[in-house]
């Protein structure tokens, strides 16, 4: 059985840099995780051993890349990944799911992309300070709100400067306000039958406008971010729930469940009822 800390933030009401849940775990052999895709960014430190991560890149193809001790990968919103643990020598990590409007142009700042996932320091006094903050958070679960995402702060800063990179420009505060408006009302419409025009309407601007700026600010376009935020929904249900595939298909927004299986297939490779046979409830 794995040694392991896990915690889930109780506050999503930070829009610039948000936690969603953080922990430590010191993996069983062989030890994986996945098929499986997050709503927010999941960035893991190795502290010890070695694994393998398989990761969705551009156009969809999966990459295989060994990670080891010192280093650390970066999974995106909606990308598909597993990892797995060495079977002699297993990963030791600490991990953070974060997400917020600044998030995509620090990320762009330090290098990461879908097809560039894995962390490795060039200021290894930095990377030490950016472990530090991440098992500070990992230990601290009953914090407050507000002093956990200071130290997310730090941890963020910390990663971004050892990687060498320059700082993250300042975005433009009313199209920052328009993507808040247009996230809050995914996340609270989404299982209804909602379009990209109707989200627009919400924001108070047009669909050409608010497409453009969507896909500049989180690297997908609206359907697109619909579409996996959807599906990511119904893969939670499925592992956390005993409700019918009919049942998880209605509460993602979707009335006819042919549509529902085959959107999902198109993206995990299986249909929800294979999906859900293939997986387990791991933390």
């Amino acid at each position: 059985m794995n040694n392991h800390l896990f915690s889930v933030f109780p506050s999503e009401n930070f829009v610039d840099l948000g936690l969603y849940q953080f922990g430590w775990e010191q993996c069983a052999p062989s030890h994986s995780y996945g098929p499986a895709a997050r709503n927010h960014y999941l960035f893991h430190y190795v502290l010890a051993g070695t694994g393998t991560l398989f990761a969705t890149g551009n156009g969809g193809v999966t990459r295989e890349i060994q990670i080891k001790s010192g280093q650390g990968f970066l999974l995106y919103p909606g990308q598909i990944a597993t990892y797995i643990a060495d079977k002699e020598f297993p990963w030791e990590y600490t991990w953070v799911e974060f997400d917020g409007l600044r998030v995509k142009e620090a990320m762009d700042s330090a290098g990461f992309s879908v097809d560039a996932p894995v962390y490795h320091a060039q200021y290894k006094d930095l990377r030490e300070i950016m472990k530090d903050e991440m098992l500070y958070i990992a230990n601290h679960g009953n914090q407050t709100a507000f002093h956990l995402i200071g130290h997310l702060y730090l941890f963020l800063d910390a990663m971004v400067r050892s990687l060498g990179n320059m700082s993250v420009d300042k975005g433009n505060k009313l199209q920052d306000f328009y993507i808040k408006e247009a996230l809050s009302y995914i996340e609270q419409n989404f299982q209804n039958d909602i379009s990209v025009e109707g989200i627009a309407g919400v924001c108070g601007i047009n669909r050409s406008y608010f497409g453009k700026i969507f896909k500049q600010r989180l690297g997908k376009s609206p359907q697109e971010f619909l579409l996996n935020y959807r599906m990511i929904k119904a893969t939670e249900l499925l592992k956390l729930t005993t409700l019918s595939v009919g049942d998880v298909s209605k509460a993602v927004g979707y009335e006819n469940q042919l549509h529902f299986s085959r959107a999902f297939k198109k993206i995990y490779g299986v249909s929800p009822r294979e999906w859900r046979n293939q997986n387990v409830v791991r933390r």
